[in-house]
């Protein structure tokens, strides 16, 4: 193999996995912000990990697949998050980590839609989560029943509506 050849086929065989690289991304940091509605309490939960593979070219053979630790729930309240983070509620030490994982992600109008099962305590129904691009960045919203899912704040179902948001910071 002459110099010259070695070295376009080293190049090739490096655009091309810079190229298939560049369509796909991780999810290096996230934040993730919650409204209670009925009460107006805004908050947040840290923690994050994840084991997401975003494929930019073939949305359906992304995989969203993360979790938050529960125990980081946070109102800027102390009693409340003492309370929330309670056996009553949250229930943190026996439950550590709030999953999620996708069952099926596609692409609609420019918007992401990620169907997938949230776990929270011993508790799992499915979600659908809708995720937008901003550059470097998904950003994606969701509605959810704290009363599903073991957490009863409020007396009626739809008093216990949860709007969730999450930012994630892409690779």
């Amino acid at each position: 193999m002459t110099k010259a050849f070695s070295f376009f086929f080293v190049l090739a065989i490096g655009l091309s996995f810079q190229y298939a690289k560049a369509q796909q991304a991780r999810i290096a940091k996230a934040e993730v912000s919650f409204e209670f509605v009925s009460k107006k309490v805004k908050g947040t939960i840290a923690g994050f990990e994840s084991t997401s593979n975003i494929d930019w070219e073939h949305p359906e053979n992304s995989v969203f697949q993360g979790s938050v630790r529960s125990k980081t729930l946070d109102t800027n309240n102390g009693l409340r998050n003492w309370s929330l983070r309670g056996g009553k509620y949250f229930d943190v030490d026996d439950h550590p980590k709030i999953m999620f994982k996708s069952r099926q992600v596609s692409l609609k109008d420019e918007k992401w839609i990620v169907q997938g099962d949230l776990t929270i305590k011993t508790t799992t129904k499915p979600i659908t989560i809708t995720f937008t691009r901003n550059q470097n960045q998904l950003i994606g919203t969701t509605s959810l029943y704290s009363i599903d899912y073991g957490i009863k704040i409020k007396k009626k179902r739809e008093d216990n509506l949860v709007k969730v948001k999450m930012v994630f910071d892409l690779l």
